[in-house]
């Protein structure tokens, strides 16, 4: 039996995490499971494990006011050393770019535990966009054991850098996690009941922006265009628009976009009434990197509001479209998806690159080859 150590603090890890914790709990005569959670995001985080049934067996209760990245990374490190020393695993897995990740992957590092990297490989080719995670997941990638890339072109970037071993094409687990969370939802009634604001003869567009390289002129962007398009489309379209509680992003979204008709500023939402208002929508409009995988698994183009991304197979394959954050780039593109029949369905129909939802057994079969 080989024990082995999951380590994350945001939502979009844990979900993506959650489909490899359930995979080695399906195998106990071969993986004894340990949880940690780094208590980040506690809030949002425990919405996600407790709708998958996941409890961690540690916290480590990072989380205090006016944290910086040095705190998470320095405390971080501090309460590592005390984890990992006492439990000794074989093998310490962390999830994409997150400061927690390479903080994790540093002191399983220091500790000579072997590291696997999900979701490794991603590339931007901008150390500051996004900042901090293009350098949190290229420290990771050069501290890991085991690489375990989304896609080919992620191999490709990791072979670019020199990292040539143990480095495996798995597709992307959130896929696993997104089947998962619609077999859970499926005719239950309380989503419906949560979204009766929605008028179902109207296309609804899905909005979530959060990145901070986006905090000021690039936001306000990007809410006058979601303006232009509500203006536009009165009485045709529905944008409901779930807001991070990040003040940065709370201010300019409830300055210019609060008063428009059609605009549905909402709380953050839970991830399976996100997972559900994904389904129900025509488009999505993100700065999210998950969402650019998730949507096209759901049939839904997707329009990046972002100036680069790392998910380049998605523009490659059709299933999204970089736009920017320029108001006249996103309100056109967006308008062209909603005039034009044949383009939307160009992209609603293109193949997902991300996988096909057995890229949690896959990476777990390996890694007890492995070890």
């Amino acid at each position: 039996m080989k024990k082995i150590f999951f380590l994350f603090g945001t939502r979009p890890e844990a979900i993506k995490m959650i489909p490899l914790i359930k995979a080695c709990e399906q195998q106990p005569d071969k993986w004894q499971t340990y949880v940690c959670v780094t208590g980040q995001h506690r809030q949002m985080l425990a919405q996600v494990l407790d709708f998958f049934g996941v409890t961690p067996h540690e916290d480590l209760a990072l989380m205090k006011p006016g944290q910086t990245l040095f705190d998470i990374t320095a405390d971080g490190l501090k309460r590592l050393d005390e984890v990992l020393e006492r439990e000794q695993p074989d093998v310490l897995v962390v999830q994409g770019d997150t400061t927690s990740a390479f903080t994790g992957a540093l002191a399983a590092y220091y500790k000579k535990i072997k590291i696997a990297h999900i979701e490794a490989g991603l590339r931007s080719g901008n150390k500051y966009s996004p900042f901090p995670e293009e350098m949190n997941r290229k420290m990771t990638g050069n501290l890991a054991d085991f690489h375990f890339a989304p896609t080919v072109n992620a191999q490709e970037n990791l072979y670019a850098e020199n990292i040539r071993e143990q480095v495996y094409v798995t597709g992307n687990t959130v896929i696993d996690a997104l089947l998962m969370a619609l077999d859970l939802i499926k005719d239950a009634p309380a989503y419906k009941e949560y979204f009766r604001f929605l008028d179902p003869a109207k296309k609804t567009i899905l909005v979530t922006g959060h990145r901070r390289e986006s905090f000021g002129q690039p936001f306000e962007e990007i809410c006058m265009a979601i303006r232009d398009i509500a203006v536009k489309y009165a009485g045709q379209v529905q944008i409901v628009y779930p807001v991070h509680l990040n003040p940065q992003v709370q201010e300019p979204v409830q300055r210019l976009l609060s008063d428009v008709a059609g605009v549905h500023l909402i709380e953050p939402l839970d991830y399976p009434y996100l997972v559900w208002l994904m389904q129900q929508s025509y488009l999505v409009l993100t700065d999210s990197g998950g969402i650019q995988e998730e949507a096209p698994a759901l049939g839904k183009p997707v329009l990046v509001m972002r100036e680069v991304t790392e998910r380049t197979e998605g523009i490659a394959a059709g299933t999204a479209r970089l736009v920017g954050t320029s108001r006249k780039a996103i309100a056109e593109n967006c308008m062209a998806l909603l005039d034009d029949e044949a383009l939307y369905q160009q992209m609603a129909q293109a193949v997902n690159p991300y996988g096909n939802g057995t890229s949690s057994v896959q990476i777990i079969d390996i890694l007890y080859k492995v070890l």
